[in-house]
């Protein structure tokens, strides 16, 4: 009976741990590592083909996102989640095949032009995916569920994404039995639209995660329904647009929770019927999804509303884009308008049209409600350091207004996290924390340990712990990400980030007299001739 930790120690993404008991092998989660990574990951110890099952805690990609990869690599058994969590995972799998299919086609199309012969694989194929999706299996909240002999589970909801959970699993082998607790990601109670977090009762042993767990959001609720609403109001108003961009699965849904209610509300004077468009195709797979599955997973207010007739993420004058064509249109109407679309950091998708058509227009704003990482244009458009920026190989001069909607976060801060826990009627034989970056997870646990008395500690990838002697079998050390890999993993940030130095230097010097700018604007020129192949 013993936990190997392979993913998302000491860092956010890429959650994957190993449970071996009862002679099986399960995972919990099994994500990918997204962004720049600061530390290796250990290799599963055994071949994916023999992993008999895996408890998915939630979608996300960070969590889900390497379900393909095992199922290419031999993987054959059953994956258990919410029936919620399935459902989103059966569209969120097939999209993140798609990005890797793209990704590989771009990468070739790229060598074949400078007479590289690389032949570059995806990652996993839509294949994979669907044979990963036809794995899931999937089950109510709160009901105990036997996995094998000696093993049973149970959901709990955690308030973190439609479907996310805390998951239970009872281990009974050789006569002594252990309950863990995998915490998921635990959601922050200022949501509108899904349930808040519930708690588990007890636990021998504890997983859980640390993304905020060395800082607080604001204490106070924010009123969302009216900043949003005074947004709307004076956008369009001014005949501009709003474009939100959006994550698909989640923030766009709780987007429309708030726009129905502005709309009930008759909040903005300014256009009262103004047209919302969604548009991506994944955004609006997932509302449909969202749909499906208000009764067990909303809140007591959407629930409320649901009971009234109310759909809590519809209302009129909303429209859903699927096609190209569709989405082309959207910048073809004059007409001011609400536009929610993807990505929600702006680096990819649909949503770089509508800032090509929209940016460079005073009258319109852009509203980004959602975190934008160091090194995406949506960081460099809140940042707001930037005139112009480059899409599909135009300079747009920004002139648009940019908006933050500061608060709204899908984790719960520090506070929240002690919450959870302390709700754990007895205290656990040791509470492992994982899925913070270096600094939170070290200063979560700290504060576990010298301030609530807990038996805490942050595991690097391939520490192994046995459950039934509680001792360590192996405690892994930091294995910083080589170099050449960490550079690979980030290039495409720091490329942007020099570029935006670049600029800022530029303009530094704009007006002045400087002999040596004629040569810099050659030098520059020289490069990009070099590399615009």
């Amino acid at each position: 009976m013993k936990i190997t930790f392979i993913g998302a120690d000491h860092e956010v993404t890429g959650s994957m741990h190993v449970l071996e008991a009862c002679g099986k092998k399960i995972l919990l989660d099994c994500g990918m590592e997204q962004g720049a990574n600061m530390f290796e990951n250990a290799e599963l110890p055994f071949d994916e083909a023999m992993i008999d099952y895996v408890l998915l805690s939630h979608a996300h990609i960070d969590h889900s996102g390497l379900l393909p990869l095992i199922y290419a690599r031999g993987f054959r058994g059953q994956i258990m989640a919410t029936e919620a969590t399935a459902d989103l995972c059966s569209i969120m799998l097939r999209d993140s095949a798609h990005i890797q299919m793209q990704e590989a086609e771009w990468r070739n199309r790229k060598a074949k032009r400078s007479a590289d012969n690389a032949n570059i694989e995806p990652l996993y194929t839509m294949e994979d995916a669907d044979g990963a999706i036809r794995r899931l299996c999937g089950f109510p909240y709160d009901e105990k569920e036997e996995l094998c002999d000696g093993i049973s589970f149970r959901f709990t909801d955690v308030g973190h994404l439609l479907g996310s959970a805390s998951i239970e699993i009872w281990i009974t082998e050789n006569g002594v039995t252990k309950k863990l607790v995998f915490s998921g990601d635990i959601g922050n109670k200022k949501s509108t639209l899904i349930r808040d977090p519930q708690y588990v009762k007890d636990a021998d042993i504890v997983i859980m995660e640390s993304t905020y767990g060395n800082r607080l959001h604001n204490a106070e609720h924010p009123d969302y329904v009216s900043e949003i609403a005074r947004i709307i109001d004076e956008t369009l108003g001014r005949g501009g647009n709003l474009v939100v961009p959006a994550f698909a699965v989640g923030r766009t849904q709780e987007m429309l929770y708030y726009i129905r209610e502005i709309k009930e509300r008759k909040l903005v004077t300014s256009v009262p019927d103004f047209p919302v468009y969604v548009d991506s195709p994944l955004a609006v797979e997932a509302t449909e999804v969202f749909k499906r599955n208000m009764e067990g997973c909303f809140s007591k207010e959407a629930r409320e509303l649901m009971h009234k007739g109310i759909n809590p993420i519809t209302f009129p004058n909303l429209h859903l884009s699927i096609t190209g064509d569709e989405s082309k249109m959207i910048n073809f109407d004059s007409e001011p308008k609400v536009i929610l679309s993807a990505s929600g950091m702006c680096d990819a998708g649909r949503i770089r049209h509508h800032l090509k058509h929209n940016l460079w227009r005073p009258e319109s704003t852009v509203l980004f409600v959602g975190y934008q990482a160091v090194g995406t244009l949506g960081r460099v458009l809140v940042d707001g350091e930037k005139k112009e920026v480059k899409l599909f190989g135009e300079d747009i001069e920004v002139r648009a207004q940019i908006k933050v909607l500061a608060g709204m976060s899908g984790h719960a801060d520090k506070n929240g996290l002690i919450e959870w826990l302390k709700n754990i009627g007895n205290k656990p034989e040791i509470v492992f924390v994982v899925h913070g970056d270096d600094e939170s997870s070290k200063a979560f646990t700290e504060t576990l340990r010298t301030e609530y008395g807990y038996d805490a500690y942050a595991p690097y990838s391939g520490t192994v712990y046995n459950m039934i002697t509680g001792e360590f079998i192996y405690e892994a050390k930091p294995v910083p990400v080589k170099k050449k890999a960490r550079r690979i993993s980030d290039i495409f940030a720091r490329l942007v980030a020099a570029g935006q130095r670049l600029m800022a230097v530029i303009y530094k010097n704009e007006g002045l007299s400087n002999k040596d700018m004629a040569k810099f604007a050659d030098q520059i020129n020289s490069l990009s001739d070099k590399w615009d192949r």
